[in-house]
């Protein structure tokens, strides 16, 4: 026998596991799309605002949240402290190894003593001039030259723990051979960047490096490219902070740091690394002031660490804002956000770049041309959001329909049937009719097993339609409707009927027709990405040209018209095919567009106006198409646009006029 094992799958993702429930997503999307925004605007929205939690799940906290963390960051590290703290420090290590010397000097008589006094009185004022002459001093007081090579040795340290973070720990002894060792990864760290330069370095060159210097590096870079990043952005980072200065402070730690290299012999090293790195990353912003706000005095080291933590998050918070043309969510930087905000923060940005994924993964957004658009598949899903919206305002209660019998293939089952007649177009009750078959010859035996159908023995399935109906929905596209706060809830409508009719009444054939300077026919998935036309010219004549014409493909349907508006008409379609514009509108424009309403009125269909302004001049536009056609006149706040707009909708339907 076979014998199998089992255990977890490790081929890749789960095959058997479910999809991930984007649905929450794309419905806080849908309520930035209904509400009037673009596709890419709502997306973008939605991933700035982020998910409530659902059944018990945290929140996901979106961009804006992880953007305002990251501004509270930078405004924690400006207040740490000041960026003169190793002058300050330098400085009064000075004055104290000064101090201990006159000390020892004072009850000596001597002339020599004298002598060094005056020395220490003519010391240069200059903090980095005065450590260079005391270089060769011959100290008196132990203290005293203890306390002048701690000053030595701290600048030493914090000097190189500025380009090389962790330094300071690895020359906390102030060991020779420790220096000698900073000595010879210097040179070796030229000699890479050099050989890298000529195209002769390798990945094993890096590996024998870190094999033997990487203590040096506590962030242990896996390449070159890493190492030469790191480095250059202290450095960037320390030239930063020299710019942020007084000239005078400059000019004075500027000594400081060449007096403390050259007492340790890299000088040169440290020179040639600096060229090397700002050669290799211009872009890094070298010579940039910062200001920093605390009173605390600040290291160059640490001074130098938290310039280079915000020019970290300066860049963080530019991708997080997300503001450039083109801006994805792989442009941010996930190693960045763990260090600038924690780990939480990497979960919440990886959440957001899976909603992102999903949706075109799952067939909800699709990219065309560099922009976003949505799929008919979201449409719908969003027709039938805002068509739930719609009912949740309705009356409970029969929404029936108008039937008629004989519906043919379209029609709905009722569960009985009948014998076919020529011309029935009906499902086939294939049951009924074989039994039908096998009882006429049971009494007509024959010797025969065999069953043969006849003409009297099929029977179809009985069935039941609803009238079909043509409905044409203009919808105003200007400028107007933006400034009134009635386009998100024009949209809405439109995606809630055309939900309602493809839904519930298949049969039905809807048009969705939106008008500006000129009229066009809105597909499913343009509707919901649709945008106001900033021109002028509402040009109803037009919208209602294209509508005639849908009527008259379906002349057996019922006619319906209905027109969302908040403006009489002000534009006609020449017979040059242009439109022209007047306002106030012109006799012209009037009689085209009323002439138009005429024909509606002679095809049978009633048009239903829905007036979302209450101007003069479009209420006695209004009442006049009321009188020649004998509709009737809605005027509904824009949010119940849609309501009144469905309720019509069904109460034609059901054939009540």
């Amino acid at each position: 026998m076979s014998r199998y094992r089992y255990g977890a799958y490790h081929d890749g993702p789960d095959p058997l596991a479910p999809p991930y429930d984007i649905r929450s997503a794309l419905d806080a999307m849908g309520d930035s799309v209904l509400e009037g925004s673009s596709p890419g605007e709502a997306l973008r929205e939605l991933l700035r605002r982020g998910l409530p939690g659902e059944q018990g799940d945290r929140s996901r906290r979106g961009l804006d949240d992880l953007l305002r963390q990251v501004r509270e960051r930078r405004r924690a590290l400006r207040d740490r402290g000041r960026l003169d703290g190793t002058l300050e420090q330098a400085r009064a290590l000075l004055d104290t190894a000064i101090g201990q010397e006159r000390a020892e000097l004072f009850p000596d008589p001597s002339d020599e003593a004298r002598l060094r006094e005056a020395e220490l009185d003519t010391l240069p004022d200059d903090t980095a001039q005065a450590i260079r002459r005391l270089s060769d001093y011959d100290w008196r007081s132990d203290a005293a030259r203890a306390t002048f090579e701690e000053l030595r040795n701290l600048l030493r340290r914090d000097v190189l723990d500025a380009q090389f973070q962790g330094m300071r720990d690895a020359l906390a002894n102030s060991d020779p051979q420790a220096m000698e060792r900073v000595k010879d990864m210097m040179a070796a760290l030229n000699a890479m960047l050099d050989a890298d330069a000529r195209g002769e370095h390798t990945q094993a060159d890096f590996d024998d490096f870190m094999r033997e210097y990487g203590d040096f590096f506590p962030d242990a870079p896996a390449n070159l490219e890493e190492l030469v990043d790191a480095l250059a952005r202290r450095a960037a980072a320390m030239d930063r902070l020299m710019a942020s200065l007084s000239p005078e402070q400059r000019e004075e730690l500027a000594g400081l740091m060449a007096q403390a290299m050259e007492d340790a012999g890299l000088a040169m090293e440290m020179t040639r690394l600096g060229d090397a790195l700002r050669a290799r990353r211009p872009d890094l912003g070298w010579g940039v002031p910062e200001r920093m706000t605390g009173e605390n005095p600040l290291g160059v080291s640490d001074a130098t660490t938290a310039l280079a933590e915000l020019a970290d998050l300066a860049e963080l918070e530019a991708a997080l804002a997300q503001d450039y043309p083109g801006a994805r969510l792989d442009d941010i930087d996930e190693e960045a956000v763990r260090r600038a905000l924690g780990r939480r923060a990497v979960d919440d940005l990886a959440e957001l770049r899976r909603i992102e994924a999903e949706l075109e993964r799952q067939g909800y957004l699709q990219r065309k041309g560099g922009n976003l658009e949505l799929t008919p598949k979201a449409v719908r899903r969003l027709g039938e959001t805002a068509l739930r919206r719609v009912f949740a305002h309705l009356d409970g209660g029969r929404r029936g329909d108008h039937d008629q019998r004989d519906a043919g293939q379209t029609g709905e089952l009722t569960g009985a049937s009948r014998e076919w007649r020529f011309g029935d177009e009906q499902p086939l009750d294939v049951v009924r009719t074989v039994s039908n078959a096998i009882r006429r010859s049971a009494a007509a035996p024959t010797g025969d097993r065999s069953v043969r159908l006849a003409v009297d023995d099929f029977e179809v399935l009985e069935t039941e339609r609803r009238t079909a109906a043509a409905v044409c929905l203009l919808v105003d596209l200007s400028y107007s409707m933006v400034l009134r706060g009635t386009w998100g809830a024009a949209k809405q409508t439109a995606l809630a009927l055309h939900s309602l009719v493809t839904g519930k009444y298949p049969q039905d054939a809807i048009q969705i027709i939106g008008f500006s300077n000129y009229a066009r026919v809105l597909q499913p998935t343009e509707m919901a990405g649709l945008d106001w036309d900033m021109v002028q010219g509402t040009n109803l004549h037009h919208a209602l040209l294209i509508a005639g014409r849908h009527l008259d493909r379906h002349p057996d349907f019922e006619p319906i018209v209905l027109v969302v508006t908040d403006g009489e008409p002000t534009a006609h379609l020449r017979p040059d095919g242009r439109s022209l514009f007047d306002y106030p509108p012109s006799r012209e424009t009037l009689t085209l567009t009323l002439a138009e309403i005429d024909k509606m009125t002679r095809r049978g269909a009633t048009m239903n106006v829905f007036m979302l302004a209450d101007d003069r001049r479009l209420v006695s536009f209004v009442e006049e198409v009321a009188r020649r056609n004998g509709g009737r006149v809605f005027a509904p706040d824009a949010g119940r646009l849609g309501e009144y707009v469905v309720s019509d909708y069904l109460r034609i339907r059901r054939g009540h006029r």
